[in-house]
């Protein structure tokens, strides 16, 4: 049995009424923005909903935002329903100021290094996660690489004419 959109957006709706704050279909899949206070709660509802069937976490991760104020953050997860043979975008957006979400590592084993990954790169604090460390950055970095929070070049080099690189 195939399920729609429209469905999806039906049963979330009926439970989580204004939380679901929007959605769109770009590239074709469903994406729902959502407030991150019920993060686990809606991967779980979609996770074990007997018609849903989301039991798959295909991705997470993180992009940064540094212009929207008090919701730099989105926290992205990809869902599939095997059965159904659908795909989902999950997008919540968090503060960089407190960066901080449920971890979905009691719902799906996968996420455990998906969201170490997010961590290391982002500093995204997965709350409840076993073991929320570095997994491919050096221990001691105490900065986190995918957050846009300096500059991309020296400001003060000499040696580099910007008409070889196209600006």
């Amino acid at each position: 049995m195939a399920i729609s959109s429209e469905q999806i957006l039906e049963k979330l709706s009926a439970v989580y009424g204004e939380n679901i704050l929007a959605h769109s279909e770009p590239f074709g899949m469903l994406k729902i923005e959502y407030k991150a206070e019920i993060h686990e709660e809606l991967v779980r509802t979609l996770r074990d909903d007997e018609t849903l069937k989301f039991r798959f976490l295909t991705d997470l991760c993180a992009v940064h935002y540094p212009d929207d104020k008090g919701r730099e953050i989105a926290v992205v997860c990809h869902l599939h329903s095997l059965e159904n043979n659908f795909r989902l975008r999950l997008e919540c957006r968090i503060s960089e100021s407190k960066p901080e979400i449920a971890s979905l590592t009691t719902l799906f084993a996968g996420a455990n290094w998906m969201e170490r990954e997010t961590y290391d790169f982002f500093g995204i604090n997965f709350t409840g996660h076993p073991d929320l460390r570095r997994i491919l950055n050096v221990d001691h970095m105490d900065f986190f690489p995918m957050l846009k929070q300096y500059p991309l070049e020296d400001s003060s080099r000499e040696d580099k004419d910007d008409r070889f690189f196209g600006r």
